[in-house]
C-alpha cells in the first residue's frame, strides 16, 4: 500500500445527493438490453495470477495523481519505484483545468501506456467536472464516425478533450521510438473515464493500434448506445469496483447512463470476481451490492485494490 493515499473523493457526495434530489431512491433502473448477458452467462473468481497481472497498470493509474514535473523524470516516489522499468516520454496537464496525464514505454509490458489523474478535491475544476451530469455527442474531430445517437458525460468529454491532440501527439512519439503500437489507457475514478474516453479516440486517430482499457472506480460515462458501441469496438475494456464504493454507480441508470461490460469487482473477502455484461445486477457485482448510495462506503474508492491505495 502506497504511504499517502489521496483523501477522500467527497466530491461525490455532492453528485449523489443531486441525484437523490431527482430520485428518493437512486436505485438501479432496470436494464434495457443485454438481460441475457446479466443472466445467463456465470460470473467467475479470478485467479491470484490473474489479480496479480493487474498490479502494473494499478500502479500506473495511481501514478496519474502525481505531478508531471515527477512523472516525466520518473521521480515520484513510490509510484514510480513499483515500476521502474518505465520509460516516460511525455506528461502534461495543471491538475485544475487540464488533469495530469502522462504517456511512456513499458519494455516489460511491451506497451505505450497512458494515465490520466482522477478527482482532485483540492481544483475546484474537477469538482464541477464531476458534478455535471449533461450528456452531449463526441466531438467529430476526435471521433470520427461515431453516431450522435452515442452520448457522454458533459464534464468527462470536455476533459478528455483538453489533453487528447497532447496524449495522441505523446503516443505516437513513443510507436515511433520504441516501436510497439500496444496501448494501455488507464486511470482511476475521472482519470478512468478520461482513459476510457482515450481508449475510443486512439484507436480512430492511430489505425492498426492494439488498444486495452483498465480504470479504477469508474463512474458511468455514457447511454446505452455508448455502452454497446464500447461492447463492439475491438478494444478490450476492464473496469475494477472495489467492495462497496457507489461512485461506478453514478450517474444513475434513471438518467440514462449505462456502463460497457467489462467490470471486475472486488469483494469483501478479497475475491475478485469477473461480472459479464453490461451493469450486471447480481448482488456479487457493484450495481447488486450496492443498489444505492445509502448502501455504499466512499472509503472503498481509493482502494485499496490488491493492497494499492489510490495517490501520489
Amino acid at each position: 500500500m502506497l504511504s499517502t493515499p489521496l483523501a477522500s473523493h467527497r466530491l461525490w457526495f455532492g453528485a449523489a445527493l443531486a441525484t437523490v434530489a431527482l430520485s428518493p431512491l437512486v436505485a438501479a433502473a432496470p436494464a434495457t438490453t443485454t438481460p441475457d448477458l446479466d443472466r445467463r452467462q456465470s460470473i467467475t473468481t479470478l485467479s491470484a495470477a490473474q489479480i496479480a497481472s493487474f498490479t502494473p497498470y494499478t500502479h500506473y493509474a495511481s501514478t496519474g495523481y502525481c505531478s508531471p514535473s515527477t512523472t516525466f523524470n520518473w521521480s515520484c516516489g513510490a509510484n514510480c519505484e513499483a515500476n521502474p522499468q518505465f520509460e516516460p516520454v511525455a506528461s502534461g496537464g495543471d491538475g485544475d483545468k487540464v488533469q495530469f496525464w502522462f504517456v511512456g514505454y513499458d519494455p516489460n509490458l511491451d506497451q505505450v501506456i497512458v494515465s490520466h489523474q482522477g478527482t482532485d478535491t483540492s481544483e475546484i475544476k474537477p469538482l464541477l467536472t464531476d458534478g455535471d451530469i449533461i450528456r452531449k455527442a463526441l466531438d467529430s474531430t476526435l471521433f470520427p464516425g461515431v453516431s450522435s445517437s452515442v452520448t457522454v458525460h458533459e464534464g468527462f468529454a470536455d476533459d478528455q478533450a483538453k489533453s487528447a491532440n497532447d496524449v495522441l501527439a505523446a503516443v505516437k512519439q513513443t510507436i515511433n521510438k520504441f516501436g510497439s503500437s500496444n496501448i494501455v489507457t488507464t486511470g482511476h475514478s475521472l482519470g478512468a473515464a478520461i482513459a476510457l474516453l482515450d481508449a475510443l479516440f486512439l484507436p480512430l486517430q492511430i489505425p492498426g493500434a492494439t488498444v486495452s482499457f483498465v480504470g479504477y472506480g469508474l463512474p458511468r460515462v455514457g447511454n446505452q448506445a455508448f455502452a454497446n458501441y464500447v461492447d463492439a469496438q475491438p478494444v478490450t475494456v476492464t473496469h475494477i469496483n472495489n467492495e462497496e464504493d457507489f461512485v461506478p454507480i453514478l450517474p444513475g441508470r434513471f438518467l440514462g447512463y449505462h456502463h460497457p461490460s467489462g467490470e471486475l469487482h472486488i469483494r469483501d473477502s478479497g475475491a475478485w470476481v469477473a461480472c459479464p455484461g453490461q451493469d450486471n445486477t447480481s448482488d456479487e457485482c457493484i450495481v447488486g451490492d450496492v443498489p444505492n448510495i445509502f448502501d455504499g462506503d466512499e472509503s472503498n474508492h481509493d482502494g485499496p485494490y490488491n493492497g494499492i491505495t489510490m495517490g501520489c
